[in-house]
This record gives structure tokens, sequence and C-alpha cells, in this order.
């Protein structure tokens, strides 16, 4: 009973707080952002008097323990839903943001709904809520698996999946109402830095934990991923977001850095984000998920173990090729140019390593649509991570750069690595933790496929076209040494390709919905007839060896 009025009451004043901080605010976003965090704050405290046993703490009977022989699934399960539930948040945000840039009047007038707010929004939408919750919850499943050991701080691990959601919501919120540090991929302002930052080393001590009380002796290659995914990111965002506070109950702040100082930093970050969240993250998931939808074991571990220290190395120095030609030292350019290039080999160390998994199972790019979008991620990884080595070298630099080019470079990895190797997991893992046999429809998920791929080229194909067109149109001089378009002029030559980059982003929007609806009828427990996506069904005793721990 005495933890139970401990945690009520915590929570009760951590609800005060916030509403005390909302009352003397000093500005409006800030005061907003204080109520929600009183909201939640409330939320806890009624799941925590709700949710009690009051009578067998009236009787002084203990919790019971969780079952030690089966693995800590509620955590992972939330964010397979927060995953699917940000994902379409995010990639409506970005159809919405395309339709604007072929028809500004969608910016209805109103600054809730301009390009400027909604951009932000889109993209920490996709990359920290639908990737971040991606990355969570697959890293909680497979450190279980892998380790063959329970989460080492289940209520830990549950305040790092809730306090994510708080993180995404203040920062939402914050774009539509303006409050940014006007930082790429880094908008959130100091308190929800902060915030951000107590729940990634809750995160951090979560997983290392449950890796220090494995039972196999060998640590899986995923997991160093998972492990230089967390704690790089963790330096990165501590390093780039440091700032003073304009006053402490309010939401403006002034970065430490200024100048080239602090366009280098925030490259540092914004490139590093790039390779460690959206990489080294995502090639974890691919490195569990991609051996056991095929049954076969990774091709080449030895290359893994190559691909790993050879990508951990090289891609922290690759920042600066996004500051070509501008203030940054010559030296330093260079130095990003040519560990950008470099960085080539490894990479495609890594995408041959997944595909030749494949290696006497290629009739399962036939006949099962989850191998499929593993195999088309891995296909845009290696294109993504060809083509972004090329556009660092300087001289193609002077024609891609502040171009659409750019926009189909980060979609193609984006929408086609991160996106299609995330659905395929998030197939993987639905009927495993819902106990289902499987899917509740393979022919929905060739669907998706198809949806998702055809939308990727058209997104991509649209945007390598108007970037080079913008790239030739801005550099063309006329026999008088004037330019011979104007820039008004290159946006209007944009038009037809802003249209088929939408028609793109819907398709594949399209795609995403109709996984929604797979996905809800699996959990429901309805299954179509047809042909199952394997020839052996799936088998919760086969995904439970952790031997029980007998009561004493």
């Amino acid at each position: 009973m005495d933890g139970l009025v401990t945690r009520a009451g915590g929570w009760l004043g951590l609800t005060l707080l916030a509403f005390v901080a909302a009352a003397l605010a000093v500005d409006a976003p800030f005061a907003v952002h204080m109520v929600i965090v009183a909201l939640a704050c409330l939320a806890m405290l009624w799941a925590t008097v709700t949710r009690a046993d009051y009578g067998a703490i009236a009787r002084g009977i203990l919790k019971m323990p969780a079952d030690q022989g089966v693995y800590d699934d509620d955590p992972v399960r939330w964010g397979v839903v927060a995953t699917l539930f940000w994902g379409i948040a995010g990639m409506a945000a970005g159809l919405f943001i395309a339709l604007q840039l072929a028809f500004p009047a969608l910016n209805l007038n109103l600054e809730y709904t301009t390009f400027g707010r909604l951009r932000p929004l889109h993209t920490s939408a996709v990359i920290f809520a639908f990737g971040g919750n991606a990355l969570i919850a697959t890293s909680f499943y497979v450190v279980q698996r892998t380790c063959r050991a329970r989460l080492a701080f289940p209520a830990l691990a549950r305040f790092v999946f809730w306090g994510y959601q708080l993180f995404i919501v203040l920062a939402a919120t914050g774009y539509l109402m303006g409050v940014t540090a006007a930082k790429e991929y880094a908008e959130p302002e100091w308190y929800v830095d902060l915030w951000l930052t107590i729940v990634w080393v809750a995160y951090l001590a979560v997983f290392v934990g449950t890796i220090v009380k494995r039972r196999e002796p060998h640590i899986y290659v995923a997991n160093w991923f998972y492990l230089s995914f967390i704690v790089t990111i963790a330096m990165l965002h501590i390093v780039n977001n440091l700032s003073m506070p304009a006053s402490l109950l309010g939401s403006k702040s002034y970065a430490a850095f200024a100048g080239v100082q602090d366009a280098l930093t925030q490259w540092w970050y914004g490139h590093n984000a790039v390779g460690f969240f959206l990489t080294a993250g995502f090639l974890a998931m691919m490195y569990y998920f991609v051996p056991k939808q095929a049954e076969r074991p990774v091709y080449s571990y030895r290359l893994s173990i190559i691909h790993f220290w050879s990508l951990i190395f090289l891609y922290i120095w690759a920042g600066p090729h996004h500051l070509h030609y501008t203030a940054l030292p010559d030296w330093a350019q260079t130095l990003g140019m040519v560990f950008s290039v470099i960085l080539w080999m490894p990479s495609w160390g890594g995408m041959i390593n997944g595909l030749m998994t494949l290696n006497g199972a290629w009739d399962k790019i036939r006949t099962d649509p989850i191998i499929r979008m593993m195999v088309m991620a891995l296909a845009f990884y290696g294109m993504s991570t060809f083509e972004g080595p090329m556009m660092s070298i300087k001289w193609v630099n002077s024609m891609s750069h502040y171009t659409d080019w750019t926009i189909g470079h980060v979609h193609s990895g984006a929408l086609g690595w991160n996106g299609m190797i995330t659905f395929a997991c998030v197939y993987y893992l639905v009927p495993r933790l819902w106990g289902r046999p499987r899917l509740y429809s393979l022919r929905m998920v060739n669907w998706h496929f198809w949806l998702a791929t055809v939308g990727i080229v058209f997104y991509a194909a649209s945007m390598w076209v108007a970037g080079i067109m913008q790239g030739l149109m801005w550099r063309e001089y006329g026999a008088d040494g004037y330019l011979v378009y104007s820039f008004a002029e290159s946006v209007a030559a944009m038009h037809p390709m802003y249209l088929i980059r939408a028609a793109g982003g819907a398709m594949y929007l399209a795609g995403f919905l109709i996984m929604i609806a797979n996905v809800w009828a699996t959990i429901g427990g309805k299954i179509r007839a047809e042909k199952p996506m394997t020839e052996t069904p799936y088998s919760a005793a086969a995904d439970r060896p952790l031997v029980p721990v007998p009561a004493e």
C-alpha cells in the first residue's frame, strides 16, 4: 500500500508542478506544453490508481511476479502499434505538403498549416515517431531473443515507451505553434531536448542491462548495431543541442555555437543522424529479421563484423559534404567528401551480405512478399549508399546542391530502405506478438508491396528529373553573361514533377493503409482463406526458449 501511495503522490506532485509552470510561463507555447505534461501525469495517476488490486493489498498479498519463462513483449506490442499510428500521421503530413508545393493555395492562409510549420512536423514524424518507435520495439524484441533473457528493467522499458510518446507529442505541437530551435532534424526546443535525453539514457540502461544478464555467451551482431545507434545518437543529440534558455519558464533558447562552427556541428549531427538512426539501427533490424524470415543463417558473419566496424569508423567523418562551397574550410569539405566516397564500400558489403543470406532460398522472393520487401529494401539501401557518395563529390554537388535531386535521394532511402524494411519487420512481428498462426492476408501484403514500390519510383524519378533540371536552369548563362532563366521560371518548370511526386506519395500511403487493415484483421484473429506464407506455421513454443524459473 505504501508503494501505491508513493507512486500516486509522485504523479500528483508532478501534475501540480506542471500546472504551476503553465501558470507562470512567459510565453503561450511553453504554457501549452506544460498543460500537456500535466495531462500526461494525470493519465499516469489515473492508471496507477485504477489498476491497483485493492483487495489483494488489503489482504497483504504481494503482487505476483511476471512469468520469467516468457519474454516481456508488452512494450514491443505497444511499439508496433505506435509505429503504425505515427507512420500514417507522418506520411499523411508529407503528402499534404507535397500537394502544397504543387498547389500553394493549400497553405490555407493559416499560420498552423503553412509549409514552414508542417515540413518539420512531417520529417520528425516519419524519422523519430515512425522510425524511432520501430527501432525501440524491434530492439526490445531482438535483444531478448538473441540474449535469451527478459528485459532487464521492465518498469524502465515502459517508461521509455511512454516517455518517448510524450516527446513526440511535445515536439509535434511545438512545430505547429512555431516553437523551433531552427536546426534540421533537431527542431525541438531545450526542455523537450532535455526530456528526450532522460528517456534515451533509460533506453540505453534497459538495452545494456539486458545484454549484461544474457544467457547466451555471444553478442549477436544485430545488438552491436543497435548499441552503436543508441550510444551515438545520445552523443550527437547532446552536443548539437547545447543551448542556453532565455528563461526557465519559456520556450526560447540560444544555441551554444554560431556561424560556421554551428553549421559544422549541425551537419555533423544531421548526417550522422542519418548514419546511425536511419542506417545502423535499421541494419540491426536487417541482420535479425532477414535471416529469420528466410530461415537461413547470415551469409557471412565475418563480413557483418567488418561491415559494422567500417561503418562506425567512416560515417562519423562524412558530415562536411553537406557544406560544399560554403564558408567551411576547404580541407574540411574535402575530408567529408573523401570519407563519403570510402563509405560506399562497407555499405555495399552490408547490402551484399543481406542479399546473399537468401542463398538457397531465392524462390521465396516469388512466393513470400515479406522476403520481397526485404530484398527491395536492400536494393534501395545499395542504390542510396551509391548515390550519396556520388553526390558528395564536389563537381557533382555543384549541380545537385539545393535542388530537388537531394529530396529524391533522401526519399529513395527513407521510403525504399527504411520504410520497406520496417513494413517487412512489422509483418513478421504481428503474428508472433499476438499469437496468430499467420497474417490475415498474403494478397494484401502483395498489393502493399507493389503500391509502395511503384510509388517510390514515381517519387524518386520525378525528383531526380526536377533536380537535374533545376541545376541546369540555375547555371544557364546567355551570350550576354546574364542568367537565361529567372528563379520563378525554374519553379514553374517544376510543377509537373511535383504532381508526379504527389501521385507517388499517394500510392505509397495507399499501400500503408492496406497494411493497417491487414494488421488490424490479424490482431483481431481473422485469417483469410489463402495459401500460408511459409510451409511451417508460427509456433509460440519455438519463440519462447526461456527456461521457466522455479518458484521459491
